[in-house]
């Protein structure tokens, strides 16, 4: 994000500590969340089923819809939970509701289900976890 996330949107999908389940119990999302709360940014998210778990401990969180709703306007958006439903978004419509034109939003995928080569041809500054840095 620049160096800095202070007054930036940082959208989050998948709170929960693995897919398929509501459990919150050592969540990665409850480190990341205050961590970019800390930092100064806006956070976002969304989980298919652990949002009502998730409320009481992420104060300050804008929860969203869906992923779509989520990403919306965000410079940056962030896989924490492998959720099949990640695996199939439409990158091209990611792209085109997140940051303003002129920039590149970022994509942190912390569980690698997207290729490099994909999400930099659509126009996303990608990172995920162990890969070699593309752009």
């Amino acid at each position: 994000c620049g160096g800095s996330v202070r007054g930036k949107t940082v959208s989050l999908l998948g709170l929960t500590f693995k897919p398929d389940t509501d459990d919150m119990r050592e969540a990665p999302s409850l480190s990341i969340v205050a961590g970019l709360q800390d930092a100064g940014a806006k956070v976002r998210a969304y989980d298919p089923e652990g949002m009502e778990q998730a409320r009481p401990l992420l104060p300050g969180v804008d929860f969203a819809q869906d992923a779509y709703a989520c990403a919306e306007g965000a410079d940056a958006l962030v896989i924490v939970t492998e959720w099949n439903a990640f695996r199939a978004l439409d990158l091209a419509r990611l792209r085109r509701i997140m940051a303003p034109a002129g920039s590149a939003p970022v994509l942190i995928d912390l569980r690698n289900i997207y290729e490099p080569a994909s999400a930099v041809r659509y126009g996303f500054t990608y990172r995920g976890v162990g890969r070699v840095l593309t752009n």
